[in-house]
Parts: structure tokens; C-alpha cells; sequence
């Protein structure tokens, strides 16, 4: 009996030995990664977007201008898309699909991605003689969301925003060091909330709420990184998630609201509570096309 407890304590002492080396060559991994990172040259091509305008013939219509998530590519262009574009083609408007990340002529991952660069893809469709220039909104998803509600607070063209599941601040690059920021303006980083070594061991066993839950417990970067959403000139309308398994998108849309309340925001604001996952919301586009068909509507008069 005592040989077989001892043979046990040497496998279990064996076993701790190989988990802690493992988590030594992980850690220094990982340390090799965000060490090597080149935090201070912008990525290739940056600024530059792949945009594509969808518009009926006839009278200026008021611009949509969609953005997709972090699945990169110009999700708006493609025929996943595009029976909700041809709905809003349909209701009226005319559609600019912008893809900022993913496609051959824009930077290749989500990483310090140019506001100045998106917004001049829109300024050129406003060009357009079958474009409404006074008449913009955007929607987005997910980081694309994040990216719509930072355009808004930066540029007052922008006259409403859908909002899906949205962050309310600056969040980090997705690269592999993701030590820089998501976005930039005027070819500056935007201050945006780290990825935390605490957040860290939930990334890598792919509980992304749980991350982005730990990350978002630092007060200060938060208030540091926080999207100026009081800045927007026009009705906003966030949809959220109350089971979303990216982040918390509830909570988060919670305290976009109660930061316009405070602020004294003299547009209407809503939010929009989606039961499900962070995919959910895609079904609720009758009730963003009737947000769009009334309070947007009422900035174009």
C-alpha cells in the first residue's frame, strides 16, 4: 500500500511539474508576442477602406451607411446582406456598405483603424447626385458598433446612429499583442481600455464576456476610453443583448443612457433589450427600420 501511495504522489508531483512548465512557456509566449508588437508604426494601408454605393435612380435619398463587426470584410456588400439592404433601398434611402478591416485595399485586422479614412469614404458617396448629403446615418454591429457611435461623436454630418450591440468605449486592436488601440483619429490612437492580464486567462479559454467583464472593472481606463456619445447630433437607438456571450452588451447600452441623461442629451435616445445571444438582435430590424423611419426621418426635414 505504501508503494502504490507513494508511485501516486510521484505521478501527481510529476503532473504539477509539467502544468507549471507549461504555464512558463505560455507566459513567455505571451510576453514574446506583446514585446514584439510594433505599437508605434501605423499598419499598412491605413486609412484606407473598401466601400461600395447601393442607390436607386431618381431624387437624393438620405445615406445609410452600414458597418460590419469583427468578422472583417465589407459585410454590407455581400448577399448575406442583402435582403436587408434591398428593404432599406426599398423604404427610400440609398446604402453605403464600408468594409474598414479585412478587405484587399484596407488594413488587414481591426487595429488603430482611421475614423478620418471612414469618414471620407461617406464624404465621397454624399458626392453622389442620387445622395441626401444632409440626410446620414450609420448602423453598426459589435465593433462595428463601436465604430459607429465614435464617428457620430466625432463628426456632425452624421445625423442618427443604430447602434447593436454596442461597447461604449475604445477597446483594443484585434491583434495578437492587442496592446493598441481599435481606432484612431487624425492618425492618433484613441485612448481605449487594456486587455488586462487579469482578463488575459478568460480570453484564451474563450469566455470573451467574462474578458471584457474583467477589463471594464478598471474605472479609470474606462472614463479614459469612453465613447463621447453626448457629442452626437441626432437620435440614437442601441439594441442589446441581455444573454450576450461577447460582452455585456445590457449593461453597457445601460450606461451609454444614463451617461446621455446626465449629460443633458437634447436628441431622443433608446435602447432596445434583445432576450438571446449576441446574434439575436439581427431579427429585430422592422423595429431599427421604424427607429430610422420616424426619428431619423424627422433630422432630414
Amino acid at each position: 500500500m505504501s508503494g502504490q501511495s507513494n508511485g501516486l504522489f510521484r505521478f501527481l508531483k510529476w503532473t504539477l511539474a509539467v502544468v507549471a512548465a507549461l504555464a512558463l512557456v505560455l507566459a513567455a509566449y505571451l510576453w514574446w508576442v506583446v514585446a514584439r508588437f510594433d505599437r508605434e508604426t501605423l499598419p499598412a494601408r491605413h486609412g484606407q477602406v473598401d466601400a461600395e454605393l447601393f442607390a436607386r435612380a431618381g431624387s437624393r435619398h438620405p445615406l445609410i451607411v452600414g458597418l460590419g463587426g469583427s468578422e472583417g470584410g465589407n459585410a454590407w456588400a455581400t448577399p448575406v446582406w442583402r435582403t436587408q439592404r434591398e428593404r432599406f433601398l426599398d423604404q427610400g434611402y440609398a446604402m453605403l456598405a464600408v468594409g474598414y478591416f479585412g478587405t484587399p485595399h484596407s488594413p488587414a485586422q481591426l487595429d488603430r483603424i482611421s475614423l478620418d479614412g471612414v469618414h471620407a469614404a461617406i464624404e465621397q458617396a454624399t458626392r453622389d447626385p442620387r445622395v441626401d448629403g444632409r440626410c446620414i446615418a450609420v448602423i453598426g454591429g459589435s465593433r462595428g458598433a463601436e465604430l459607429a457611435l465614435l464617428l457620430a461623436s466625432h463628426y456632425p454630418d452624421i445625423r442618427a446612429v443604430v447602434a447593436i450591440v454596442p461597447g461604449s468605449a475604445v477597446f483594443p486592436a484585434l491583434t495578437d499583442a492587442m496592446t493598441t488601440a481599435g481606432f484612431s483619429f487624425h492618425d492618433q490612437p484613441l485612448p481605449f481600455v487594456p486587455m488586462t492580464w487579469s482578463a488575459t486567462p478568460h480570453l484564451l479559454t474563450g469566455n470573451l464576456r467574462a474578458a471584457f467583464q474583467t477589463m471594464l472593472r478598471d474605472g479609470a481606463a474606462v472614463a479614459r476610453a469612453a465613447i463621447p456619445v453626448e457629442r452626437i447630433n441626432g437620435p440614437v437607438l442601441f439594441v442589446s443583448a441581455a444573454q450576450d456571450e461577447v460582452w455585456p452588451s445590457k449593461d453597457i447600452a445601460d450606461a451609454m443612457m444614463r451617461r446621455l441623461q446626465a449629460r443633458g442629451f437634447r436628441h431622443h435616445a433608446e435602447h432596445l433589450v434583445v432576450q438571446g445571444g449576441h446574434a439575436e438582435p439581427l431579427d429585430e430590424f422592422p423595429k431599427m427600420e421604424a427607429f430610422l423611419r420616424t426619428r431619423f426621418a424627422e433630422t432630414c426635414r
